[in-house]
């Protein structure tokens, strides 16, 4: 049997031996776990005995823990040091792990196990984990066409198989178009881009130059489409032709207009082509359309509810994003400049904070090097929480030298381990998430506990010193542990519904939005800010500023989200033909939600990842939806500042919303866990508020 565990540590992290896996060992180790579990799957006995129907839904189970478990790796090492040979791996057993999913969700004797479970839960004496679990099978069996005929079922599982390699495809594509544009600069074109972002734009050059040997540069300096080396051109070069031409290439990645001649990396057929078979599955199942069958596990009940909830919400920001774009009109006009376009924003937006108040984004991140950083989101979590982080780098296996690992513990013994990979780098994908690798389980056979990967692409250490965070790569890192914090602190034990498993889709960022409350707290950046040579606090001035900015631009921000969430809506709620009808509603959207038009070239929608291969699609809305939950809940812990000693870091408030909605998992409906926090349902007041759109 092929393995890749250690034992550096305790039995029941159960690490992974990263020294060991290879692209070829771990598609065996995937081959392996598959033929096991399709064979079991294949010969799965009958009963009619409800106790023995529950021992082999747990037999099942523990080999698809193998599985994932094999597969988890795999995956995700492509995301995070993917080469040629990972790539190639991951994709040649996609097929093979859709046709065992689908197989799985079509298995009618399975599917009569659950129901035998189901029928005598009170018999089985079930708790709620399980008969949530059995609840939410139930569903994931309809949803996957167990009740359908042969010919539809075979069916939809090609349309399974292949959506899993277009949205591996469409990744692909994604990574590799932004990798494929590095843009030497002169020494003019670095007028007024900062010294950090100098030393990031020297940081491309250095490994623009190892792979070009040869070529002889007018400086030391390289643009690049990542994001902390573009935005580092972005915000801050005056040269408005350079600007221009970063934007171009960003926005057209992954297309066939690529401003900078990369077509073959073109995601438009491949949208069109998931978007179709997302409608005929959707058809299959008896839906109109997919966004029914997304919403179906969501805690929203239809697209009319989520259209009202972001057109409400659009109507509260459009004046402020209106105001936001006229004092960038206004001080564009200072410049020269007859008509803002979206290269200018960004680069307007510094000035006016600067102006506004007095904050300058690059001037603090002296403030917030990684260490300090890391060290006080570890202390506001033990505050509200009651868990400790102890690192145990030097004793794990890891897959990059930049990776560190972290064990989690309470006064009870250890309760988890975190990987943090937070730097961006040749070979990784773009953005930042939290990957539940293994969630928390135990049996009479195995006993596991949680262990999850958070992955950044933060600036990386420059020189001798450590890693400077920007303030939105702080309040990333602050949502990604939400997400960690959600799997970690489980105190379920059955994986289907442990930690974040379970969770419905549109409550899954609930923790995450709600953690980032506590980085633009006054005692939170307290905790998190001191300077990486001097070690002083951050000066009152600029926490004073820091503070005041909390919605600076909110409006605009606001409606870019809310566009995202509609057109991801109304691409899944249409019978689109080709990839001109997805532009056009996304046009659309623009023409009734947008207060800054993109250029006609604009094509975002080519890497919007999150909905062509992630988990989002018809889902994206939960951003907003659940930072009105996140708000709100946040609004608790504001709210005894006036009645209490300890600010936001109350520990009987935090007890609760570990124990109503952290350690719940997906055990019960969130709403009910949100409502067991509250004491009732959710108002919009709330989040309205911390969007600064109440005068």
């Amino acid at each position: 049997m092929i393995d890749f565990h250690t034992q550096a540590l305790d039995e029941r992290l159960r690490l992974v031996d990263f020294d060991r896996t290879d692209a070829s060992t771990l598609k065996a180790l995937v081959e392996q776990d598959l033929k096991i579990a399709d064979e079991f799957l294949d010969n799965l006995p009958s009963t009619d005995e409800p106790t023995t129907a529950l021992d082999i839904i747990g037999r099942f189970n523990r080999l698809n823990l193998n599985l994932n478990r094999s597969f988890g790796i795999l995956s995700h090492l492509n995301s995070v040091v993917s080469s040629q040979k990972i790539r190639t791996a991951h994709h040649d057993v996609l097929p093979a792990l859709s046709a065992f999913s689908t197989k799985t969700g079509q298995s009618v004797g399975l599917y009569q196990l659950y129901k035998l479970v189901n029928d005598n839960l009170e018999k089985l004496e079930a708790d709620n984990a399980l008969t949530r679990a059995v609840e939410l099978a139930l569903q994931d069996f309809t949803l996957s066409g167990v009740a359908l005929d042969d010919d539809k079922k075979a069916r939809f599982a090609e349309i399974s198989a292949r959506l899993s390699v277009l949205s591996a495809k469409f990744s692909d594509n994604a990574l590799d178009a932004t990798q494929a544009f590095a843009l030497p600069l002169s020494q003019a074109q670095l007028s007024g881009i900062t010294p950090s972002g100098l030393a990031l734009l020297k940081s491309a050059g250095d490994t623009y130059k190892a792979k070009h040997p040869n070529s002889v540069l007018a400086t030391d300096y390289v643009a690049t489409l990542d994001i902390p080396m573009y935005l580092a051109v972005m915000q801050y070069a005056d040269d408005r032709t350079l600007r221009e031409t970063l934007y171009h290439a960003y926005n057209t990645r992954a297309s066939a207009v690529s401003s900078y001649g990369h077509t073959e990396f073109d995601n438009g057929d491949i949208m069109s082509e998931i978007l179709a078979l997302r409608q005929e599955k959707a058809k299959l199942l008896g839906f109109d359309d997919y966004t029914q069958v997304s919403l179906a596990s969501k805690m929203a009940n239809d697209k009319d509810e989520i259209e009202t909830f972001l057109k409400t919400l659009a109507h509260h920001a459009t004046p402020f994003a209106k105001a936001d774009l006229a004092d960038m009109e206004v001080l564009g006009k200072t410049l020269g400049l007859d008509k803002i376009e979206p290269w200018d924003t960004p680069y307007l937006a510094e000035k006016i904070r600067l102006e506004k108040y007095n904050l300058n984004s690059d001037e603090i991140r002296p403030y917030f090097p990684l260490p300090v950083v890391l060290s006080g989101l570890f202390d506001i979590i033990g505050k509200l929480f009651g868990v400790s982080f102890k690192e145990r780098t030097a004793d794990v296996p890891r897959w990059h030298t930049d990776v560190q690992f972290f064990e989690l513990h309470d006064k009870n013994g250890l309760m988890g381990g975190l990987y943090l990979d937070l730097f961006a780098r040749t070979g990784k994908r773009g953005g930042a998430w939290l990957s539940g690798f293994q969630e928390k389980h135990k049996d009479s056979q195995i006993e596991q506990l949680p262990v999850g990967f958070i992955v950044g692409n933060f600036s990386p250490a420059v020189g001798d010193l450590p890693s400077l965070l920007t303030f939105d790569e702080v309040t990333t890192l602050f949502h990604e542990f939400g997400h960690g914090l959600h799997h970690l602190l489980t105190k379920i034990t059955l994986s289907d519904v442990a930690g974040i498993s379970g969770v419905e889709w549109d409550a899954v960022e609930l923790p995450s939005q709600f953690m980032e409350n506590f980085a633009i707290d006054k005692d939170g950046i307290a905790l998190i800010s001191r300077h990486v040579e001097t070690g002083e606090p951050l000066p009152q001035d600029k926490l004073t500023a820091l503070l005041n900015a909390k919605n600076f631009q909110s409006g605009l921000q606001t409606l870019r989200q809310i566009e995202f969430g509609l057109f991801d809506l109304r691409i899944h709620g249409k019978g689109l033909s080709g990839y001109d009808e997805i532009l056009a509603v996304l046009d659309g959207v623009r023409d009734e939600i947008a207060v800054i038009k993109p250029p006609a070239s604009n094509r975002f929608a080519n890497t919007f990842s999150h909905i062509f291969a992630g988990g989002y699609a018809s889902g994206y809305y939960s951003y907003k939806w659940a930072e009105l939950l996140s708000a709100d809940a946040f609004g608790k812990f504001e709210s005894s500042q006036n009645t209490a000693t300890h600010g936001v870091f109350d520990p009987a408030i935090g007890n609760a919303f570990k124990s109503e909605i952290l350690q719940m998992g997906g055990s019960r409906p969130a709403k009910d866990s949100f409502v067991a926090f509250m004491g009732r349902d959710t108002d919009m007041g709330a989040l309205l508020r911390h969007s600064g759109f109440v005068k």
